[in-house]
């Protein structure tokens, strides 16, 4: 697994996890926005490969409030193999160390809430559309023992995580 601020990913770091972001958020699921909304530039990226492929990703980055994971993602060719449990662990466990004043908050499809929510994430407020997608704004308090606690998973993930 891999964290680098935007400066640090070299062109083909770039482009892999551009192209992926493209294939399972545009493509599958069928949402036309316009994905790199300036927020890179300012967040970490974390990755995992196999055999030399970005197979998952997340950015990280904060907020005058909160410490943020976005842009959550595995590869249809590896979905149900542990890889979007990983990622949410070493997410966490970079948010603590990166921003350990704040909050950590997800903006979660309806779908996964109960994969976010074995990770200690509660869901918050009144569901909402992104992107013609249902979602929930999801929280760890940082103050929650289960923020201070070591975020271990290991069970299998929705086949979509």
């Amino acid at each position: 697994m891999e964290l680098k601020s935007f400066k640090e990913l070299d062109s083909t770091e770039l482009y892999e996890i551009l192209k992926l972001r493209a294939e399972v958020f545009v493509i599958e699921q069928d949402c036309n926005y316009l994905d790199p909304d300036g927020q890179d530039y300012n967040a970490y990226h974390l990755y995992d490969k196999k055999d030399d492929q970005i197979v998952s990703y997340a950015r990280l980055y904060e907020s005058k409030e909160y410490c943020y994971i976005g842009r959550v993602l595995t590869s249809k060719s590896v979905r149900r193999e542990g890889y979007g449990i990983n990622l949410m662990n070493e997410a966490i466990k970079h948010c603590k160390s990166l921003y350990p004043n704040k909050d950590i908050v997800i903006s979660a499809q309806e779908y996964l809430l109960k994969f976010y929510g074995e990770f200690g994430f509660v869901a918050e407020g009144e569901r909402y559309f992104e992107d013609n997608l249902p979602h929930f704004k999801m929280r760890i308090d940082r103050k929650s023992t289960r923020l201070n606690s070591s975020h271990v998973r290991t069970s299998r993930m929705p086949s979509s995580a």
